[in-house]
């Protein structure tokens, strides 16, 4: 031992001087012990939480535990070293005294007082960086679209350059998982199952947030989405993290048939999560301006009486209900041009009047309409909806 550290360890012996004369222990974790238990918890979309529980032996006196990290992506800043209560008699009863990092290396010392020789379990904890982890979903929808299947999947990359022969895993929601993780290497496991859960299939037209399919002929686009609601006897007890999601359906032979794929959306309890299908070939809505008045109340304030007309048809052997969403302040612009503040308005005689009231707002309108089936000759029902609104004191 070097003559400093015999300064060291003499200097500590003065401060103990109820304990014995024993040459101070250095322990060094990247060799010695192994991990007997390794636990990671990926909550966090960057980083990772990991902790490592050990056997360390101790002397009685103090030890110095050694850690090193060198080529890892471990923040220094974050280890924690805690020594675990202990079952096996006699009791050895240690603490942490103190920890520091010798200059040049990658490497922390913590230095731990034993009141006598024996193991200790100790458990060491840090921020990880490289650990990278995507969810995704698989959904098979039943041929009459009323239910689907919904797994869950957790895909993890390890670019920490750290393995871990095995560890437990915990993806912040589902059960917690063991698997190996070596460097540079993916896993993945499929976290929950759900079965049977119920669906709502949407057509939807919103000029805002999907546009026109032909602008020249008003017509707009009409997607068609699968509607989860995150409640119920299997879902709801946990939130949904965002995930790309892959949409198959039963096609009735054995088989699925691959509808789409969409990213969803994180999706907390109670909410709802929206998968995309594509656009609705068999329903066509156009939309136009079909009145737009303007009387001066006073000076230069105006105001406006504006009507929507849509027209609708069904080509489908099915009824549908059909969502048209409107944003008050995109109408306002269309019919005066864009002004920088919020619309004053109220909803007049046309035939929808009666939006949908817990999703809309005082810009966003949502309505409801039912679509018959086409006729048995072939024939889609027409139907002519309007939106009338009155905005005020425009200038």
């Amino acid at each position: 031992m070097s003559r400093t550290r015999w300064l060291y360890v003499l200097s500590t012996l003065l401060l103990f001087s109820a304990a014995p004369l024993e040459t101070m222990a250095r322990i060094k974790l990247t060799t010695l012990p192994v991990r007997e238990r390794v636990a990671i918890q990926l909550d966090h979309a960057q980083i990772a939480l990991v902790e490592e529980e050990r056997i360390v032996p101790l002397v009685k006196g103090v030890n110095q535990v050694d850690f090193s990290w060198a080529n890892t992506r471990i923040d220094p800043d974050t280890l924690v070293l805690r020594i675990l209560p202990s079952s096996i008699e006699p009791v050895l009863n240690a603490k942490v005294l103190s920890v520091s990092y010798p200059p040049n290396e990658n490497t922390l010392v913590w230095s731990v007082a034993a009141d006598a020789s024996g193991a200790a379990r100790v458990r060491i904890s840090y921020v990880l960086g490289g650990l990278s982890k995507d969810f995704n979903y698989r959904a098979v929808a039943d041929r009459d679209e009323a239910t689907l299947d919904l797994a869950q999947y957790l895909r993890v990359h390890n670019d920490a350059n750290e393995a871990y022969d095995i560890a437990e895993f915990r993806a912040g929601v589902g059960k917690p998982f063991d698997k190996s993780l070596g460097l540079n290497e993916t896993k993945e496991v499929q976290l929950s199952r759900f079965a049977s859960v119920p669906i709502r299939k949407t057509y939807t037209c919103d000029p805002v947030a999907f546009g026109y399919l032909d602008r020249a002929q008003d017509k707009l686009n009409v997607p068609m989405h699968y509607v989860i609601k995150n409640a119920g006897s299997m879902l709801g007890q946990e939130p949904l993290p965002a995930g790309k999601a892959r949409i198959f359906q039963d096609d009735g032979q054995g088989g699925t048939a691959f509808l789409g794929e969409d990213h969803g959306k994180f999706t907390p309890p109670d909410d709802e999560l929206e998968l995309y299908l594509g656009l609705a070939r068999d329903i066509s809505v156009r939309r136009t301006i079909d009145r737009n008045e303007r009387q001066r109340i006073a000076g230069n304030l105006y105001r406006y009486d504006v009507t929507l007309k849509y027209e609708i048809e069904n080509f489908k052997d099915t009824p549908a209900i059909l969502d048209i969403a409107e944003s008050v302040r995109q109408i306002r612009d269309q019919v005066r041009g864009g002004v920088d503040r919020d619309p004053e308005w109220q909803l007049g005689d046309g035939t929808l009047r009666n939006p949908d009231l817990e999703k809309s707002d005082a810009d966003k309108l949502l309505f409801h309409v039912e679509l018959p089936p086409r006729a048995a000759d072939g024939q889609a029902q027409k139907q002519t909806h309007t939106l009338r609104l009155t905005l005020n004191n425009e200038w």
